[in-house]
Parts: C-alpha cells; sequence; structure tokens
C-alpha cells in the first residue's frame, strides 16, 4: 500500500480509536431532528415543507463536530512535524486527512440523511436525490471544515474559530443542495442545481488542500 493509503487508513483508525467515528456526528443528526417537531409542532404539512431545508442545515452543523481535532491533535503531539518531514507533502496530508474526514463522518450522515427527512415528512421519492447531494456536501464540507481546521492551529478556541471561518463556507453547498431538491419536488428542472454542487465540492477537494498545507506550515513555523 502506498504512503497516501496508508495516511488514509491510520486518520480512519485514529477517528474511530479517540472520536467514537461517526457517532457523535449521527448522534447529534439524530438528536436534532428528533427535536426539530417539537419545535415547530407536529402538523404534518409544516414539517413536510421545511423537511428537505431542515436536513441540510443540519447536516452541515453535523459535519463541524469532529472539525476542531482534525489537525490539533497531531500538532499538539508532534506527529504533524514528522508527517511534513515524510514522503508526502503537506498538501496530501491534507487531502488524506479531509478525505477521512468524509469517510468516517461525512459518508455516515448522508445514508442518514434521506431517513430524516422522510421522517420529517419528505416524499419517499426524494430519498435518491438527497442522499447524492448530500454527499457531494458532505465532501464540500470536509474540505473547507479542513481549511477552518488547519487556520485555527494554536489559537484559543479553536472550535469557535472553525464556526467562525467555516460556517460562511457551508452556505452555498446548502443552497445548492436544497434548490437541487426543492425543483425535483416541484417537477422543475434540477440538474443545474445539482451541477453547482458537485463543482463547489470539486472545487472544495481541490483548492482546500492547498490551504490546509499553507496553515499548517504557518503554525509549524
Amino acid at each position: 500500500m502506498n504512503a497516501f493509503g496508508l495516511l488514509l487508513r491510520r486518520e480512519i483508525a485514529l477517528a474511530w480509536g479517540r472520536g467514537g467515528g461517526p457517532l457523535l456526528a449521527l448522534g447529534f443528526y439524530a438528536a436534532a431532528v428528533v427535536m426539530l417537531p417539537l419545535a415547530l409542532g407536529p402538523e404534518p404539512a409544516r414539517l413536510a415543507a421545511v423537511s428537505t431545508g431542515a436536513a441540510w442545515v443540519l447536516l452541515a452543523l453535523s459535519s463541524l463536530l469532529s472539525l476542531e481535532r482534525l489537525f490539533e491533535r497531531d500538532f499538539e503531539d508532534g506527529a504533524l512535524d514528522l508527517l511534513s518531514l515524510g514522503p508526502l507533502p503537506l498538501e496530501a496530508v491534507a487531502a488524506a486527512k479531509s478525505l477521512a474526514q468524509w469517510l468516517i463522518a461525512g459518508a455516515p450522515l448522508a445514508l442518514a440523511a434521506p431517513v430524516a427527512a422522510i421522517a420529517l415528512g419528505a416524499r419517499p421519492a426524494l430519498a435518491g436525490l438527497i442522499l447524492v447531494t448530500a454527499a457531494l456536501g458532505g465532501l464540500a464540507f470536509a474540505f473547507l471544515g479542513g481549511t477552518g481546521a488547519a487556520l485555527a492551529l494554536a489559537g484559543r478556541r479553536g472550535g469557535l474559530l472553525v464556526a467562525v471561518i467555516v460556517l460562511p463556507l457551508l452556505t452555498p453547498p446548502v443552497i445548492f443542495g436544497g434548490a437541487a431538491l426543492d425543483r425535483l419536488a416541484l417537477g422543475l428542472p434540477w440538474l443545474g442545481p445539482l451541477a453547482l454542487l458537485a463543482g463547489y465540492a470539486a472545487a472544495a477537494a481541490a483548492l482546500c488542500p492547498f490551504a490546509m498545507a499553507g496553515a499548517c506550515r504557518n503554525a509549524l513555523g
């Protein structure tokens, strides 16, 4: 196995060993979905009207939970210094960490998103597109969140900094994903918003590793 694959396996193992893997994000997502009807009321029509949008917003918030420690753990114990001297450039290290974050948290949340939306009143016919958009959005969330985590390295209140940096960047995927689902529900063309979402996710995956690597080099001094 090449160095990238080994690093990816390491990140997945660390996420399961120290952070509980996807359990925290899934637990938060499930709790928020259960509490939403308590806030809006039990009327099916009202819940159905906000089901897809609420599922997307909660998906974005759930993705933030495990981002703070994405680089901080390795920064504190010196592993990030060793990774910066290893065979992989820091850009590849950042990409592996973000991809592992998506596999551990983003993919399970994407699988849970159709269930949550349907439980809130969305039409079952939307389940396939909800899964696709949630998977693409989760990929963007992982790389954008990694950028925020890298920029917050060595800073106090890192979790707050990550939220402040990342939340504005998560807005476009939520808009594009929600628009695609709304258009499908209304019988309108929905490929345009889906293409924008896919393009945004691809741009995040291509560009964010360079921003993460630069922020890590700055923190390492």
